[in-house]
């Protein structure tokens, strides 16, 4: 009995320890949220696959150089089909500052890229495809302008 009570004991104490040092640690903060801003049109690409490919092509390097509290960056494409069923893309990403107050995006570009592409006899499939891989060029030339890989 006297056995159980002290295991008892040593068990609670461990936890109150615990709990207590639990107490002390402070969470990590929270990084500023990233400023994604798509402007694109909706038949070429949707905003949240937009936002997902110029995020992913974003290196951690980028958000030390330039924090996510003072700058954003933006994405538009653009195009469709012409009277000759040719898919022409233009996609376009751009780092901007952002607004002291409000974080809003300042439309005056500190880098930026443009691609463009055309794909005669296209699907909707392959133009909506094509538009991605030239954003996703565009995002990959302003992010290789601004840090040395």
């Amino acid at each position: 009995m006297k056995k159980m009570l002290l295991t008892i004991c040593a068990a609670v104490l461990a936890l109150a320890g615990f709990g207590a040092f639990a107490a002390d640690a402070k969470p990590a903060p929270l990084p500023p949220k990233r400023v994604l801003l798509d402007i694109s049109t909706e038949s070429m690409i949707d905003a949240a696959s937009a936002r997902k490919i110029v995020d992913e092509a974003i290196p951690a390097k980028v958000w030390k150089l330039y924090p996510a509290s003072k700058w954003g960056f933006v994405s538009e494409v653009e195009g469709g089909f012409t009277e000759a069923k040719v898919c022409v893309v233009t996609a376009r990403v751009f780092l901007a500052p952002l607004t002291a107050f409000t974080k809003g995006v300042v439309m005056r570009p500190t880098k930026r890229a443009t691609t463009f592409d055309a794909l005669p006899g296209a699907t909707q499939d392959q133009c909506r495809q094509l538009a991605k891989d030239k954003l996703r060029e565009a995002a990959n030339v302003v992010v290789s302008s601004l840090v040395k890989s």
